[in-house]
C-alpha cells in the first residue's frame, strides 16, 4: 500500500503539531532563563562590579600600607621577644634580691 502525497502531508503536519506541543515547554524554558540572565547581568553590572571595584580602591591603598608596614613590625617583634627576655631575667633578681 502506498502513500500518496496528501497521506504524507496529513503524516507531516500531525508530526508537526505534535512536535511544537513538545517544544512549547521547552521554549517557555529557554524564554524564562533568557529573562533570568538577563536578571542577572544587570546585577552583575550595577551592583556586584561597583562593590568589587570600591573595595579595591580602598583595599589596594591599605595593602601598600600594611606591606610598607612590614619590616617595621617584624623589627617591633623581635624587640618584644629581647624585652619579654630582659623583663624575665629582671624579675628573677628582684626575687632574689628581696
Amino acid at each position: 500500500m502506498a502513500l500518496t502525497n496528501e497521506d504524507l502531508l496529513a503524516i507531516s503536519q500531525m508530526l508537526d503539531t505534535k512536535l511544537d506541543a513538545k517544544l512549547e515547554p521547552l521554549k517557555v524554558d529557554i524564554h524564562e532563563m533568557k529573562n533570568d540572565i538577563r536578571c542577572i547581568k544587570l546585577d552583575i553590572e550595577n551592583i556586584i562590579k561597583p562593590d568589587i571595584k570600591l573595595l579595591a580602591e580602598n583595599y589596594v591603598p591599605a595593602a601598600k600600607k600594611y606591606e610598607k608596614a612590614v619590616p617595621q613590625i617584624e623589627a617591633m617583634q623581635a624587640d618584644i621577644e629581647i624585652m619579654k627576655k630582659v623583663i624575665a631575667e629582671h624579675s628573677e633578681k628582684l626575687q632574689r634580691i628581696s
